[in-house]
Order: C-alpha cells, then sequence, then structure tokens
C-alpha cells in the first residue's frame, strides 16, 4: 500500500515490480502523468483519510509513505491505520520532514518545513512516531532524524551555493541539510 501515492507512484511502482498487488491511496489525483498502473487506486477526503486505510486491516506486506504524514489532518489516526494495515512480518517506510526544518533557509522546492503551504502543524514528532511503532509491536530495520547520505550531501555541499543563490532546492540540498526523516520498520510476528 502507498499512502499518499502521487506523483506517478503507482506507474513507477510497477514498473520496478510488476509482481506486487499495488494498492494506492490519496486525497487526489497529483501529477499522475503516466499511465495508472495501480491494482487498486483509492481517492477519498482528509476528512477520511485514515479510516479508508482502516478499512485494510492486515492486508499489506509493505506500506509507504513517503512525505505523506506532514499533510494529514488526523496525523496520530493516519499513523495507527497504516500499521493496523500491515501483516505481521510486515514493513512500512515512513518519510517526512525533520523537526528541524523549521528553522532551515526557505528555498523554492521545500527547504524550510514552512515553504510548503499544505503541510499541518509542526513536522511529525520522530520519538513520538518511533514510540508508537514500538508500542504497536514494530521493531525497527533503519532510522534516521536527518538522514544524510555521504553521497549525496557532498553532491549538497557543491551545490549549495548555487541553491543559496537562486533559492531553490537542487539534487542533494536535502541531504546536505538532512531535511528528510526516515523510519523503516517491520510488524514482530
Amino acid at each position: 500500500m502507498d499512502v499518499g501515492c502521487g506523483n506517478n507512484s503507482p506507474y513507477r511502482t510497477k514498473l520496478i515490480r510488476p509482481d506486487c498487488h499495488y494498492t494506492g491511496i490519496d486525497i487526489g489525483d497529483y501529477n499522475q502523468t503516466q499511465p495508472n498502473a495501480a491494482d487498486r487506486y483509492v481517492l477519498t477526503t482528509p476528512e477520511n483519510f485514515a479510516s479508508e486505510i482502516g478499512q485494510f486491516s492486515k492486508q499489506f506486506d509493505a506500506v509507504i509513505s513517503a512525505h505523506n504524514l506532514e499533510h494529514c489532518d488526523h496525523r496520530q489516526a493516519t499513523l495507527e491505520a497504516m500499521l493496523q494495515a500491515i501483516k505481521p512480518g510486515g514493513k512500512i517506510y515512513l518519510a517526512f520532514p525533520c523537526e528541524a526544518s523549521t528553522a532551515f533557509p526557505k528555498r523554492q522546492g521545500t527547504l524550510n518545513y514552512y515553504d510548503d503551504p499544505t503541510h499541518q502543524l509542526m513536522p511529525p514528532d520522530f520519538d513520538e512516531v518511533m514510540v508508537t511503532l514500538r508500542e504497536r509491536g514494530f521493531s525497527f530495520i533503519y532510522t534516521s532524524r536527518r538522514y544524510r547520505p555521504l553521497p549525496f550531501r557532498i553532491l549538497g555541499l557543491l551545490l549549495e551555493p548555487l541553491s543559496w543563490f537562486q533559492k531553490k532546492v537542487f539534487k542533494g540540498t536535502w541531504e546536505y541539510y538532512g531535511f528528510e526523516s526516515i523510519i523503516w520498520a517491520r510488524r514482530n510476528n
């Protein structure tokens, strides 16, 4: 299940893994310029987002939520619904802006959390998300409060003068600053 599946995610995922059963859920048809390859594609309202996800109890081997939580009206309910949708032994991948991003420079393409007017309140609290996962019986495969892989961080460092001058995010800018929090976890059996 891909939660917040805009930007041609169904098409790209099925291109890489045509054998997977792909269910995408979102509140709008965002940037879907390629053919929709989803096996199931659910569009709902922000008010019903968490409850729609909640209808898929223990049905998925994997749930992907890449930059979705920060947009949710009911963030905790959405997280809980995603966790309930995962089968025992299944995995979840979460990516969201780090808490420190509220103090990052403003850039086109979103570097400061508040650059995106659709972001709700504050960034998700990394520690609270970790506690929720642990309390719901998940163990951690990988976590990073501020994801900064070295090759992209170096690229970001090299491009930072241009990014600063143009006030625009370039490849490597997020990694240079550590914009993303990432959690990859497995539901215990």
